[in-house]
């Protein structure tokens, strides 16, 4: 078998057994990124060097028997919005082009904690805000299912870095879908977790009560093994106030259950009969097609109604633009990253900088944000939105007291050609209609391939949960999996 095409979890065991070493792995990884990094363009900082010294340190604790867990000598790669120490940090801007932190995120420390080993920084849509990588200050990725097309986004060169083998598994932050669609888009494994349960320490805020960190990778163990790493701690050390330590445990035995007797509820909003508004006919098939593999692995589904999606957009986009107008009031200039010149007096500096720091898709939310938060249409828009977001939660509480899990599509379509999205800024935003209602009612997700289209454009399926019910759809997920494409027994 060949090494680059192992899972996460898999070159792990190789690695434990001494069938090949963390750096083998790495060099590996690295000689595909020196092939294929040009066309894809995955990546926004490579570590090279710092890559290939860590391999040999965490090498040296495997063979001690100090480091014995199932990410050891992994190489992996994190979004470039994720805080790592001594190593450049960008989110994707100008304004933060310089920018190399003193410190790293929890969750990069807890996974280099795990031995995995970190090869670099992914690309992204400029500071989060993006359906398709596109909005990067350092350009486009493209994915590597056709070069042609986007990878999704924001977390998109996460996501194609999984997908054309430039990694073992990577990860992103998820505030509408950004985990979930690129993955999707891709053909990749990708899950949000239940908010609060990864702490955002490190992570550049984009909208607070939205963010989440999670990983996306090649199989649904792999995702069940990252995550449980991902939220470890005994919360000793609280620097993410929101962060709920311990709730996410023994995850991989969730992957060695059944899913007969389940209920799966599929909404109606999501998959109208008539085609109407809702996605694709293919991603519709497709989608469907997998509710049927699942039925016929022993679980009940059922259509409901679950209202309220056609309230989802506008509610989110509110809610997030105001908290990102008010989270990138902090680069000004002054303390840290880009800072223009010319200009001789303090607000001129800070106008000058904000101009030329920022791209068009993040100064267009900032004034959006300031807008809805303003006097005059702080009631009309933010808190009306708020209050939104409160109902939609109680509409998923009401369909948890029925389901253990709800199923749809992750998008209406599959991944758009470059530069399509673009030039029609609504439509990127409608693109977000079936993922952002787990982000504002702060639930669990995953996204797992369940097909193609006719032009072989990958196709994701969704599965959300209810809070801190991860272990339910990674077991319907892992069931899926097996059942699909012959995944492998934990």
């Amino acid at each position: 078998m060949e090494l680059l095409s192992l899972s996460a979890v898999e070159l792990g065991r190789w690695i434990q057994s001494g069938r090949v070493t963390a750096p083998d792995a790495v060099r590996a990884v690295l000689d595909r990124i020196d092939r294929m990094e040009e066309l894809y363009h995955c990546y926004v900082t490579v570590d090279r060097e710092g890559a290939l010294k860590r391999a040999r340190e965490v090498q040296e604790k495997i063979e001690a028997k100090e480091l014995t867990g199932p990410l050891a000598g992994v190489p992996m790669a994190v979004k470039d919005n994720l805080c790592t120490k001594g190593m450049r940090t960008t989110c994707a801007s100008r304004i933060l082009d310089n920018f190399i932190p003193s410190y790293s995120a929890q969750a990069i420390e807890n996974l280099e904690r795990a031995g995995a080993v970190l090869l670099g920084k992914t690309n992204m849509d400029e500071f989060a805000m993006g359906s398709t990588t596109e909005t990067s200050f350092f350009g486009p990725t493209k994915n590597p299912r056709n070069p042609e097309h986007v990878p999704g986004g924001s977390s998109g060169g996460s996501a194609a870095a999984v997908a054309a083998g430039e990694c073992f598994f990577a990860i992103g932050s998820d505030t509408g879908g950004s985990v979930r669609q690129p993955a999707s888009h891709c053909g990749v494994v990708g899950m949000k977790p239940t908010y609060g349960t990864v702490s955002r320490y490190g992570l550049v805020a984009y909208g607070s009560s939205l963010d989440q960190i999670g990983p996306l990778c090649r199989t649904v163990e792999d995702c069940a093994v990252i995550l449980e790493i991902l939220s470890s701690g005994d919360g000793e050390d609280r620097r993410d106030s929101t962060w709920m330590p311990g709730k996410l445990r023994d995850l991989v035995t969730a992957l060695k259950q059944d899913v007969k007797g389940m209920r799966i509820g599929i909404p109606r909003d999501y998959i109208p009969e008539n085609g109407g508004e809702g996605p694709d006919p293919q991603v519709r098939k497709a989608v469907l097609e997998a509710a049927g593999t699942l039925r016929e692995a022993g679980a009940v589904l059922e259509e409901f109604d679950l209202g309220l999606a056609e309230y989802a957009v506008p509610a989110y986009y509110t809610i997030a633009s105001a908290e990102a107008s008010s989270n990138l009031e902090r680069f000004d200039g002054i303390k840290y990253g880009y800072r223009a010149g010319g200009a001789q007096e303090l607000h001129r500096m800070y106008k000058k900088t904000r101009s030329e720091g920022f791209g068009p898709e993040v100064k267009r939310r900032i004034m959006l944000g300031s807008f809805v938060l303003s006097s005059g249409y702080y009631d009309a828009y933010y808190l009306k939105a708020l209050r939104v977001k409160h109902l939609i939660k109680k509409a998923f509480d009401a369909a948890f007291a029925r389901f253990d899990c709800i199923l749809g599509p992750v998008a209406p379509g599959t991944a758009p050609k470059l530069g399509e999205s673009l030039a029609d800024p609504v439509r990127m935003y409608l693109g977000d209609i079936y993922t952002i209602s787990a982000n504002l009612a702060g639930l669990p997700a995953i996204s797992i391939p369940c097909g193609s289209d006719d032009k072989g454009l990958p196709i994701g399926l969704q599965l959300t949960g209810d809070c801190f019910q991860e272990k339910k759809i990674l077991q319907i997920a892992y069931a899926y999996e097996k059942a699909a494409k012959g995944g492998n027994k934990v």
